[in-house]
């Protein structure tokens, strides 16, 4: 059994932050690429950021600066942690794995359920 598992989202004010988890369950976690995404209403599904085994972390530019992204190899989990969140950040957020090395291009073949994370007034 694998499974990612998202948690952490809600309702949050412009310019507040928010902290996302993911719990991943699975035996390749060490070497695993992890993955946020996000997908607003109506939109694409977009990269926001991805941790690979040599701890380099990329950022899409959108995100850079604002979001971190981390990992806890002791809790099998990664975390997003959002500050200055504005309204084009709402949008469902999801957690995901693979087994290769990350690139630009890389479709990620693990995913989690997501979690809905809205910013409004």
């Amino acid at each position: 059994q694998f499974q990612l598992r998202e948690s952490g989202g809600g309702l949050v004010q412009p310019g507040g932050s928010l902290n996302l988890s993911c719990a991943y369950s699975g035996s390749t976690f060490r070497t695993d690429t992890m993955g946020w995404f996000r997908q607003p209403p109506g939109k694409e599904r977009e990269f926001i950021a991805a941790n690979i085994w040599n701890g380099w972390t990329y950022y899409a530019d959108s995100v850079k600066g604002r979001f971190t992204m981390s990992k806890d190899l002791a809790k099998n989990a990664v975390y997003l942690e959002m500050n200055n969140l504005r309204p084009e950040d709402t949008a469902r957020y999801y957690c995901a794995s693979d087994s290769r090395i990350y690139t630009k291009n890389l479709q990620f073949s693990r995913w989690g359920q997501g979690t809905q994370v809205t910013v409004s007034s």
